[in-house]
């Protein structure tokens, strides 16, 4: 398993800097052409925490509403964005990678995860020394400290990370750092009148974030400015950067060569205040592409194939790194697609090595400084080139994609791992008994709807219309970002669209994230499918009916799937009836990488504010909020052993992030723990009775989990829930860690975890256990009293040792023992013993 094609960018890209780039380029040389690319783009200064231009900082935000994004001929003020700021510092990354190769050895063949990863290691040394055979077996083993170079946060999770960072009492983030309004806004009627009646719904929460925003330097996006992941692929996302983001699909960053990883709040906290984030080094999981796509077969079709091959827990504990000559062939935003659902199969991270798809994108969003710089880097020998593997790099596993083979999948429902050929689809359907009807359309959302998605769906709905046929079902677009939704705009792809019948929502999240409100008569219990450009779809994510059916696919497929209305329809093969009673049948779809006259800008009260931290800006929490509360210390683990914790609840079957802390209406809460609390674990199965949120007391009555869950708290009871596979399984949102702990959870046991889930359960100082022997999941039931035996011990001694539960069945004296697994490190027994990671942080402070 080799990577002797990875990445190869061909010198004909290359600036008159790097044509005399050879095998024997040193380090010194090659600091040396990255320091004149910088000094020619004006971008070098003195710091990397420079103040950015004084006027951005005075920018006059609307505050209650806004209206809808439109072109602006001349906008209200200039908008230069910090170049330097959205850099990644290459001259430390290229040093870092040399000590690296000290520590390693020359001959180490490593690939570019690893090369990325390690170049921003806090100590090399230590870290790729200590606990892996003296570097012989880093991965799976290896315990990394690392020091990314920025952090990304949406408004949903961004109001609890702030609220972490502001007990830090620090003037400014270690770090850049930006905050992306995209969650919270409901898509219904079309962004003119969505937008400002979320804005209004939601002031007192963008008014807490903007106002954190100025006081510590963060750039703000207001709003309507775009989902965060778009945003961050246009303006922040460079080859080799290393990014935290507070949502789940940061991932897609990938797509344009950064290691970017989703986090929960307080991992983002670690590195806004320059504490070393940690991550168990990852495992490489190789994902060789050859060949090219062609006709209906896109990007989003690739990472619906492995996620099928795959499933949703196969690439835990790995970063998915894609290599082979299929890899030029792709567009930026392409590779961005495929990062992005990552996410679904468990990924730490995915990445795409810098290729020649990048360097028309970063310079066609206003960046061609950073595609000069990594060009050059590109062009040294593969030892000291930090954007592309080793020629002879190892991967753990390796699969091979022919994309001249893929056809269009469609993934569903209720997981994105159901992966079916679209040839094989209709037979699904009948066999499943699934809906034959299509109550729904819907195309956008961060997986794509770049301008190269909504381009090749807007050539299908071209092709219709001129058949004289319109989508049958509710047909909705959402736009990336402004950028993209003023350039659509532009060319007229938006009026295609809106002429066709389509509902244009806000650049937002909207129905993706179940901020959906339907107006199309379905209810709730209605059985109906639905088909989405999404990137998940659990059960009742969407619009809050556990009986719709999401079924993912392309743009492309859901358009055309749109005008059929029917599950069962194969565009590549069927035929649909005109008014007239003529057959037409779409032809493959069509459409550019990159706008031809370039991005337009779109309203500039959607462009984020910037400027120096403002020490002096209030942010105020009232005491009366039911918004927002600012949050009390936990309190540290007991100087013993945990005892009588009772089983609160045992879960059977998929228990995602979702299940655990819904999304949907309830994100309105995100900043208020005791309240979003009140729906811990309300889409959990009862593993005794098949019951959904019906929680059985010891003497035998019944309620909601989190009202028992409050009781047993008042009584001042701790407990435990049981669990199966890949709990936590979704998005980063921490908040499923803090309601359990916060409503008196202590110890989560299950057969396995989500990687980013079980991460946010040590922050917050639950122990995340899983049993040793699976079969004993049928061990212990609801209401069963438990006792930790070992677990202190474990703690002290920094991970080392084992942990057993001692379970004395409910109603009876009879005991059982229930052997266990646990990933502790060092760090995080420190975590659960301070209470939480929080806390560790402000002792460290103080002392």
């Amino acid at each position: 398993m080799t990577g002797s094609e990875i990445g190869q960018v061909p010198h004909r890209n290359f600036p008159p800097e790097c044509d005399s780039v050879k095998a024997s380029l040193n380090y010194s040389s090659l600091l040396a052409i990255v320091h004149a690319v910088i000094m020619r783009a004006g971008l070098l200064k003195s710091s990397r925490s420079a103040v950015r231009s004084s006027h951005l900082a005075n920018i006059l935000r609307p505050r209650c509403a806004r209206a809808l994004a439109t072109i602006t001929n001349a906008p209200s003020h200039e908008y230069k964005p910090d170049i330097e700021l959205r850099t990644p510092p290459y001259p430390k990354l290229l040093k870092r990678l040399e000590e690296v190769r000290r520590v390693l050895g020359n001959e180490r063949q490593l690939t570019l995860a690893e090369k990325i990863l390690y170049s921003h290691l806090d100590n090399p040394e230590e870290a790729l020394l200590s606990n892996t055979d003296n570097g012989l077996n880093i991965r799976g083993n290896a315990t990394l400290k690392l020091k990314p170079d920025r952090v990304a946060m949406q408004d949903a999770s961004a109001q609890m990370a702030l609220l972490q960072f502001i007990t830090c009492n620090l003037p400014s983030t270690s770090v850049p750092a930006s905050i992306h309004c995209d969650h919270m806004i409901v898509g219904e009627r079309g962004a003119d009148v969505d937008l400002p009646e979320s804005i209004k719904g939601n002031k007192e929460v963008f008014d807490f974030l903007e106002s954190a925003a100025k006081k510590y330097g963060i750039e703000f996006w207001p709003p309507g400015a775009g989902i965060i992941h778009q945003t961050v692929l246009e303006n922040y996302s460079a080859p080799g950067l290393m990014m935290l983001g507070t949502d789940s699909h940061t991932p897609n960053a990938g797509g344009l060569g950064a290691i970017a990883i989703g986090v929960g709040g307080a991992d983002a906290v670690d590195a806004l205040v320059d504490f070393p984030w940690e991550l168990k080094a990852p495992k490489v999981l190789g994902v060789r592409l050859e060949g090219q796509l062609s006709g209906w077969a896109s990007p989003k079709d690739v990472i619906l194939y492995l996620a099928g091959k795959l499933t949703v827990r196969g690439g835990t504990g790995f970063i998915i790194e894609y290599h082979g000559p299929g890899v030029e062939t792709l567009s930026c935003t392409g590779m961005a697609t495929i990062c992005n659902m990552g996410a679904e199969v468990g990924a730490t991270t995915s990445i795409f090595p810098f290729s020649p798809g990048h360097i028309p994108y970063l310079e066609s969003t206003g960046r061609a400084s950073v595609a000069q710089q990594a060009q050059a880097i590109a062009g040294a020998a593969s030892i000291r080139n930090l954007l592309r593997a080793d020629k002879n790099a190892h991967y753990d596993e390796l699969i091979t994609i022919d994309l001249s083979k893929l056809e269009p999948h469609v993934n569903g429902p209720n997981t994105p791992d159901l992966s079916t050929p679209l040839s094989q689809f209709a037979g699904a359907v009948a066999k499943n008994d699934w809906p034959t009807t299509v109550s729904a359309g819907l195309i956008g959302s961060c997986t794509n709807s770049s301008y190269q998605d909504m381009a090749r769906a807007e050539d299908l709905v071209k092709q219709a219309s001129a058949a004289g046929l319109a989508p049958v079902n509710d047909f909705f677009v959402t736009p990336g970002s402004e950028q993209i939704r003023a350039t659509l705009d532009r060319d007229q792809t938006l009026s295609t669209f809106e002429k066709a019948g389509g509902v244009v929502l806000a650049n937002a999240c909207g129905p993706c994230i179940g901020q959906w409100k339907r107006t199309d008569g379905v209810s709730n219990g209605d059985k109906n499918a639905i088909f989405t450009s999404y990137n998940r779809n659990f059960r009742g994510r969407n619009d809050g009916n556990p009986d719709t059916m999401n079924f993912l696919a392309s743009p492309e497929i859901v358009t055309a799937m749109s005008y059929a209305g029917s599950t069962t329809f194969n565009p590549l093969t069927d035929s649909i009836t005109t008014p007239t009673g003529k057959s037409f049948r779409f032809s493959p779809p069509t459409g550019a990488e990159l706008p031809p006259a370039g991005f337009e800008i779109g309203n500039p009260d959607f462009l984020p504010t910037a400027g120096a931290p403002s020490p002096s800006t209030p942010v105020i929490v009232s005491p009366k909020s039911d918004r927002l509360a600012l949050l009390e210390p936990f309190a540290p683990f007991p100087s013993g052993d945990l005892s009588g914790l009772r089983v609160l609840y045992k879960v059977t079957g998929k228990c995602t992030t979702d299940t655990i802390s819904a999304a949907g209406p309830w994100l309105k809460y995100k900043g208020h723990l005791p309240n979003i609390s009140t729906n811990t674990l309300i889409g959990a199965t009862n593993a005794a009775t098949g019951e959904v949120n019906v929680a059985y007391d010891i003497d035998g009555s019944t309620s909601g989990i989190p009202e028992l869950a409050q009781k047993w708290k008042d009584q001042g009871l701790e407990w435990l829930v049981v669990a199966e596979h890949n709990y936590g399984e979704g998005s980063a949102r921490e908040h499923a860690a803090l309601q359990p702990r916060y409503l008196g959870g202590r110890v989560i046991l299950a057969k396995s975890f989500a990687r980013i889930h079980e991460t946010n359960l040590k922050k917050q100082g639950v122990v995340p256990l899983m049993f040793a022997n699976e079969g004993d999941y049928d061990l212990i039931e609801a209401c069963d009293e438990v006792e930790t035996v070992g677990l202190y011990d474990v703690l002290k001694a920094g991970g080392r040792g084992s942990v057993s539960l001692k379970v004395t069945k409910r109603g009876t004296d009879d005991v059982v023992e229930i052997q266990t697994k646990h990933t502790l490190s060092e760090d995080q027994c420190r975590f659960v013993l301070a209470g939480s990671a929080l806390n560790l942080l402000a002792k460290m402070k103080r002392s």
